[in-house]
């Protein structure tokens, strides 16, 4: 597989990078470029990450992190099983228990949500970090949902994170899997709330709560600008309501444009249509479920 020559190797943590000391100084630069390239592509192109995390698979299995890494890879392809083995893999060789919650989550992936459940009750729970908690209480929530049990995913996610009002990593997928659940649950009014709440938290868009609340309040915003000679028809939607303008009411620089554009070129029978959205400032809007 080719890595670019700016991918050194240095870019990984060096918690790994401690790792790979145990392996020679050649066969490390290319585990670590490898995993570095994991790492870039998993959200944009799992697949390809999946086949860099093959290839530093093979080269040092024998290292906690690499079959870690080979692990999120085949998650995020939604390969279950095999994202499950090397996780215990990692888990056997680390004995953290880090990786409980994604483990639980391949169980969900691999139809056996009484399985993770089961997790979600081990002892292992209690020695993760506060982070670790959430995403087991969400992974907990999204397999009562396999099972149809939406009023025990409704009180599983029900807890002081939820309540609290600091924002943390965790807080908009919190937020967003509540919400979510209630709505499922036909408690509209509730989960508008807490799609809200979620926009709120979510300050690099980690789930689409900005649309689902549109979605739910029936608003879409659509600039259409449509210049023919020098008629011109702006278009604004908003549920069920459409309001068409002239050029004279709406936009008389564009009309003032047009007609210089045409005085220019007589022989050109021109038309242009451009559609505006976010650039024009009219998206106005106010994350498998979120597991």
């Amino acid at each position: 597989m080719p890595i670019p020559d700016d991918v050194t190797g240095d870019e990984i943590d060096k918690d790994v990078r401690q790792e790979l000391q145990s392996l020679p100084k050649g066969l490390a630069e290319d585990v670590s470029r490898n995993l570095v390239m994991v790492a870039k592509l998993i959200d944009e192109d799992p697949e390809q990450a999946y086949e860099y995390a093959k290839i530093a698979l093979r080269l040092a299995s024998r290292v906690a992190a690499v079959r870690e890494a080979a692990g999120f890879a085949a998650y995020a392809n939604q390969k279950f099983s095999e994202a499950l083995a090397e996780f215990r893999a990692a888990r056997r060789m680390t004995g953290s228990v880090e990786l409980w919650p994604v483990m639980a989550d391949c169980e969900r992936g691999l139809g056996r949500p009484e399985k993770a459940l089961d997790m979600a009750g081990a002892p292992e729970v209690h020695k993760l970090d506060k982070a670790g908690q959430v995403e087991m209480r969400l992974v907990a929530a999204g397999a009562r949902r396999d099972m149809d049990q939406i009023d025990a995913a409704i009180v599983t996610l029900q807890s002081p994170e939820l309540a609290s009002n600091s924002v943390q990593p965790w807080t908009a997928r919190l937020r967003y899997a509540y919400a979510d659940a209630l709505l499922a649950a036909g408690r509209e009014d509730e989960a508008r709330e807490w799609f809200a709440k979620a926009v709120e938290a979510d300050k690099d868009g980690s789930t689409d709560a900005s649309d689902r609340l549109a979605e739910m309040d029936g608003v879409e915003f659509v600039d259409a600008l449509r210049i023919d000679d020098v008629e011109v028809e702006t278009e604004v939607e908003s549920g069920d309501d459409t309001v068409a303008e002239p050029v004279e009411a709406v936009a008389p620089e564009v009309k003032a444009d047009a007609a210089e554009a045409k005085a220019e070129a007589p022989e050109t029978d021109a038309e242009i249509t451009g559609e505006a959205g976010a650039d024009a400032g009219a998206d106005v809007a106010v994350e498998r479920d979120e597991d």
